[in-house]
């Protein structure tokens, strides 16, 4: 069993007295903190999936690993976070750290997530002292392994998705150990956008030392570290009553991923019982299916995620975001299954797999807290990578995210093309990848009829069609991993399914080859790429739907 955290705090008699008005001050300017490390983070990377396509996120953590603030950034980011500072404390103690230390990590076995996702901590000093931890995780666009863009859909092992980095001191008291930037250089197929989105995510953890220490000198340490104590505490406690709130018992949902890139034709069974009692939430994936061959498989990081959003999006949204939020959290996750894999499974794949968990918590706590869950959505981020040489021998690799529709509510329908739940990225505008890469955008839209119909009508999903241009060196590596070309999302409370989604590739001669929701190919100059995410579930029953917004829906195509 995973506790997210080890021990359970409560305000003492000192921090009851602590000024509410300084605490305020102190919460917000630890919230903006964060938000300011995401704004450099994002306008300092140089590859486009961070900078156009939002893929990174940033986090203030205490000296004891426990989230402290956290940027409006990626759920599933946030979260895998909390294992990935841990491991490097578990590493070095901070009592060994010296101001100008910076860690990396990204092996998923030793408290990662996925490979492409690199995790970059930074202890903060003050007046000599440590005072907090800043980090950072931003996908990477190429990390090395079997295929340009590092999300090889039919990988079988973790030695072929990439370049595996342990918890290691990249700097030390300001030196970086040239060996190992070497080492990280040779291993990626586009050395000078990878330094330059890992130097971004330093470049946003000085940002936060910088402003902690003017923190320390307007507040003073000892009193900036009391506050960090009864944030959390008071955000736990806060927690646990929305908790009590909910009606105590044990709720169940089952859901499924297409397939795992290899066994094109069975289905992953994703089963949650989530038990709420006295303050405490705890989700047993017991009846999971067992670890599979290909990449969906996910560490336990992942499902900590998944569980951490689902408290949040149940509970009041006004507590504060941090680490006390996350104590009433426990998890179940069946050693050997694919929320808790052996090494070494693949695991490049997982964001479907906690995109699909964390559908399937919040669909099992749907009849205890209907007013805050809707309709299962999409349950997609669509990841491609396109990876090659340019006809003057240059090499590119870049990528795009698209998602499907959103399920609709007890009152409202679903947004169309949006990312939901856990993930929380955008695509890469036509302009942008256009320069990035020899590729066309033909066609861009939305699909008609994609919303489950329902009292309030699910979120479209959209089409884009992608042309390989004759300004390639040979051909181009071009890796799918799709979801919801099978098993679509449901409707709830007697609302009908979302459409599936479809994705096909139109060969220069004519040809066309259906993608099985997951791929790795070869394209040549004049393939198209067309693709159709999935439509989120509709709410309701469709004859409850009011006459006005009929008519609306057919006047504005959306059916």
């Amino acid at each position: 069993m995973i506790d997210s955290h080890r021990t359970t705090h409560r305000i003492d008699l000192a921090a009851e007295r602590f000024d509410p008005i300084t605490l305020e001050v102190i919460r917000h300017r630890l919230d903006k903190i964060a938000e300011e490390m995401q704004a450099t983070l994002l306008k300092s990377s140089c590859s486009p999936i961070v900078k156009e396509g939002l893929d990174a996120s940033a986090s203030l953590f205490t000296l004891d690993g426990t989230t402290l603030a956290q940027a409006c950034a990626i759920a599933i980011h946030l979260g895998t976070l909390i294992p990935a500072v841990g491991s490097i404390l578990a590493k070095f103690p901070v009592e060994q750290m010296r101001d100008g230390d910076i860690y990396i990590l990204n092996d998923p076995y030793c408290g990662g997530t996925h490979l492409p996702d690199f995790a970059v901590v930074m202890p903060v000093f003050a007046g000599g002292r440590p005072v907090a931890l800043a980090a950072t995780m931003t996908h990477h666009q190429d990390v090395g392994g079997k295929t340009a863009g590092s999300v090889p859909t039919d990988s079988t092992e973790i030695f072929q998705e990439g370049i595996r980095i342990p918890p290691v001191a990249w700097a030390r008291a300001g030196v970086f150990d040239e060996t190992l930037t070497a080492v990280l250089r040779q291993n990626v197929r586009i050395p000078d956008i990878f330094m330059g989105d890992l130097h971004a995510q330093i470049a946003a953890c000085k940002i936060a030392a910088m402003r902690l220490r003017e923190a320390v000198e307007k507040f003073g340490d000892n009193v900036l570290l009391t506050s960090f104590s009864v944030l959390l505490d008071r955000a736990e406690v806060m927690t646990r009553d929305a908790l009590r709130r909910l009606a105590p018992g044990t709720y169940r949902a089952v859901d499924f991923l297409d397939n795992d890139g290899i066994d094109l034709d069975r289905r992953i069974r994703i089963e949650v019982a989530a038990t709420i009692a006295d303050g405490t939430i705890h989700f047993d994936l017991t009846g999971s299916s067992s670890q599979v061959k290909g990449p969906i498989n996910c560490v336990p990081s992942g499902s900590l995620a998944a569980a951490c959003f689902a408290v949040r999006a149940v509970t009041d949204p006004s507590i504060p975001s941090n680490g006390g939020c996350f104590r009433p959290i426990t998890l179940t996750l069946p050693e050997g299954s694919i929320v808790n894999p052996r090494e070494p499974a693949p695991v490049n794949a997982r964001t479907a797999t906690i995109k699909r968990i964390t559908n399937t918590m919040l669909k099992a706590l749907s009849g205890v807290a209907p007013d805050r869950v809707p309709a299962p959505n999409s349950g997609e981020l669509l990841v491609m990578a396109w990876g090659g040489q340019r006809s003057d021998g240059t090499p590119f690799v870049t990528g795009e995210l698209l998602a499907g529709g959103a399920g609709a509510g007890d009152g409202f329908d679903g947004v169309d093309a949006i990312e939901t739940d856990a993930t929380n990225c955008m695509n890469l505008p036509v302009e942008a990848m256009e320069l990035d890469a020899p590729i066309r955008v033909h066609r861009w839209e939305l699909v008609a009829g994609s919303g489950g119909d329902g009292a309030y009508r699910g979120g479209r999903g959209q089409l884009k069609e992608y042309e390989i241009l004759d300004d390639v060196a040979g051909t181009v590596s071009y890796s799918h991993r799709g979801e919801r070309h099978f098993i679509a999302a449901d409707g709830l409370e007697g609302g009908m399914p979302g459409a599936l989604a479809r994705s096909w590739i139109t060969r220069v001669d004519g040809r066309e080859e259906i993608i099985p929701s997951k791929t790795v190919t070869r394209l040549a100059p004049g393939d198209r790429v067309v693709i159709s995410t999935a439509g989120g579930g509709g709410y309701g029953p469709p004859e409850a739907r009011a006459a006005e917004a009929v008519a609306r829906d057919r006047a504005d195509g959306k059916v």
